[in-house]
């Protein structure tokens, strides 16, 4: 599944996501795969990997509003749209962890 225009306006800049991470609004999913988040975490979030979603949707809750991220985010545009399908909130962080490291929190590290 892709995101197609009419969905854009489902991605929250890194700003946005801070200010609702601030809040405790959100619930921050990091899908990216294991070895990825072992080299770069942001620092509340929960971790599912993409490929594990639909096994482990169970594990979250449909009445919190979530916040999926990725490296760049496509694939965590994927994730919040099976996610809204199955009948939760979410959405997807524009740009991913490689965004927040460069705008929100340096100590994140940057990989390739």
């Amino acid at each position: 599944m892709l995101f197609n225009k009419d969905e854009e306006h489902r991605e929250l800049t890194v700003e946005e996501v801070r200010s609702l991470l601030a809040k405790k609004k959100i619930v921050l999913l990091d899908v990216r795969e294991d070895y990825e988040r072992n080299m770069a975490s942001i620092h509340g979030s929960i971790h599912i990997p993409v490929s594990d979603l639909k096994k482990r949707m169970n594990e979250l809750d449909k009445k919190s509003e979530i916040v999926a991220f990725c490296h760049h985010g496509v694939r965590s545009r994927n994730a919040a749209q099976m996610l809204r399908v199955a009948g939760f909130n979410a959405k997807s962080m524009n740009g991913g962890i490689a965004e927040w490291s460069a705008k929100i929190d340096k100590k994140v590290k940057v990989y390739y």
